[in-house]
C-alpha cells in the first residue's frame, strides 16, 4: 500500500491544544465493524455501557518522564535541546538532539546543573547516544520539561494531565493518550460492573516522532520499543478470552504489546515480527519482556485484540495504518471525515474512538 492511501486534510483548528475537563467528558465516536455504522453522540464516560462484564481492558502503565531538556554546547554556548528516548544504562541514553554540529565527542551542558552529556555515537538523523556525567534520572524533575507533541502549542500547566491516572512505570517520551480519558471513578465503575483489567508496559520512544518517509509502507523500518507483559496479566487475558470475553486494547501501544505477546506464544521473535504472518488467526498471549518491532498495517491478521479504544491520529502515521488494519482503511477515513464535520478534536488531547 502507498503512503498517500493514509493521507487526509486536517486544518489546524481541529487539533486539540488542551485536554477536556473532566477527563471523561471528551467525546466518543463508536465504530461498529460488523454493521459498518458510526455513532457520534456519546461522551467518553458512556463507554461503561459499551463494555461487558467479562471483557478485559488492557492498560499501558508507562509514565512519561520530563524528557525534554534545554541544553547548550559546552565549548561555544550554542543552543541545543535533548529529547530523551530510551535509557540504556543509568548514564547512557538514546536521544534526539537538536542544534548545529552536534557530533561524536560534542559535550552538552544543561542550565542550573553541573551535569554534562557527551555524544558517543551518531545514529540516523538527529538521533544520538549520550553518556551523562552522572545518572540524570534523579534530576529530570529540575532540568526537564514534559515532552508535549510539537502540534501542541500550549504549555503544560499541570503535567499530570499528560499522564494517565494509572501510570506507574517511568520511561516514556510520550503518553499513551488513549488512556487519558479515564478517571479513577470510571475505572472503579467498570470494575464494579465485572470488567477485568490487565496491564502491559510499553515505553513509547523514537517512532512516535518519526514520519514515514517511503511511498511503499511495507518498506518502512519501524523502530523498536521496550515492552512487557507479565505472566499474571497474560493469564488474566487468556482466561477471559476462553470464557468469551473481549480483549480491549486501550491504545495502540497496548495493541502492539498484545499482538507481540501472541507472536511470542507461537515461538516467534519480536525483533523479527514478519514471522507473525505465519500464525493462525487466534493465539493465546505469552508473557515477555523484550524489544518489539511489530508493524501493523492493512493485511495483518489480528490475533489477540478484539476491540480498541484510541484517539484520532496524524495523517500518514503508523498509528493510522494500525487502526486501518483493524477497522478497514476506507471505513476509518470516512469516520475521520465525519469527525471533522461534527467538530471532534484530534490528536493527543483530542476526543476518542471505540472500535468494536
Amino acid at each position: 500500500m502507498n503512503l498517500s492511501d493514509f493521507d487526509y486534510d486536517l486544518p489546524s483548528e481541529y487539533i486539540a491544544q488542551t485536554p477536556a475537563e473532566p477527563r471523561d467528558s471528551s467525546r466518543l465516536m463508536l465504530l461498529n465493524r460488523a454493521d459498518q455504522t458510526i455513532e457520534t453522540q456519546r461522551r467518553f464516560r458512556d463507554i461503561i455501557d459499551l463494555i461487558n462484564p467479562g471483557d478485559v481492558l488492557v492498560l499501558n502503565t508507562t509514565r512519561v518522564i520530563p524528557a525534554r531538556l534545554p541544553a547548550f554546547k559546552n565549548d561555544t554556548g550554542g543552543v541545543s535541546e535533548v529529547l530523551l528516548l530510551r535509557q540504556l544504562t543509568p548514564t547512557r541514553w538514546q536521544a534526539l538532539v537538536r542544534g548545529r554540529n552536534i557530533k561524536t565527542g560534542s559535550v552538552l551542558g544543561f542550565p542550573n546543573t553541573t551535569i554534562t552529556a557527551t555524544v558517543t555515537e551518531e545514529l540516523d538523523g538527529a538521533e544520538r547516544i549520550l553518556e551523562f556525567s552522572e545518572p540524570p534520572a534523579d534530576s529530570l524533575s529540575k532540568i526537564g520539561e514534559m515532552p508535549l507533541p510539537p502540534y501542541i502549542h500550549e504549555r503544560a500547566t499541570d503535567p499530570e494531565r499528560y499522564q494517565t491516572v494509572y501510570s506507574r512505570q517511568q520511561g516514556s517520551a510520550a503518553a499513551p493518550t488513549a488512556g487519558l480519558h479515564f478517571t479513577p471513578d470510571l475505572l472503579i465503575a467498570l470494575r464494579d460492573k465485572g470488567v477485568h483489567f490487565a496491564n502491559v508496559t510499553l515505553h513509547i520512544g523514537l517512532d512516535t516522532f518519526q514520519p514515514v518517509k517511503v511511498d511503499d509502507i511495507t518498506e518502512h523500518k519501524i523502530h523498536s520499543e521496550r515492552a512487557e507483559l507479565t505472566t499474571q496479566d497474560a493469564e488474566i487475558i487468556n482466561r477471559a478470552k476462553l470464557a468469551g470475553g473481549r480483549i480491549i486494547a486501550v491504545g495502540t501501544t497496548s495493541a502492539r504489546t498484545l499482538e507481540t505477546a501472541a507472536l511470542v506464544s507461537a515461538g516467534g521473535d519480536p525483533s523479527n515480527p514478519t514471522q507473525a504472518l505465519d500464525l493462525c488467526p487466534w493465539r493465546p498471549v505469552a508473557a515477555f519482556h523484550a524489544d518489539t518491532r511489530i508493524f501493523i498495517y492493512p493485511g495483518y491478521t489480528w490475533r489477540a485484540v478484539d476491540a480498541m479504544i484510541t484517539n484520532f491520529h496524524l495523517p500518514k502515521s503508523t498509528l493510522l495504518m494500525m487502526i486501518s488494519s483493524l477497522a478497514g482503511r476506507e471505513f476509518v477515513l470516512s469516520a475521520y471525515e465525519r469527525a471533522k464535520t461534527e467538530g471532534f478534536r484530534f490528536f493527543s488531547f483530542g476526543d476518542s474512538m471505540f472500535i468494536v
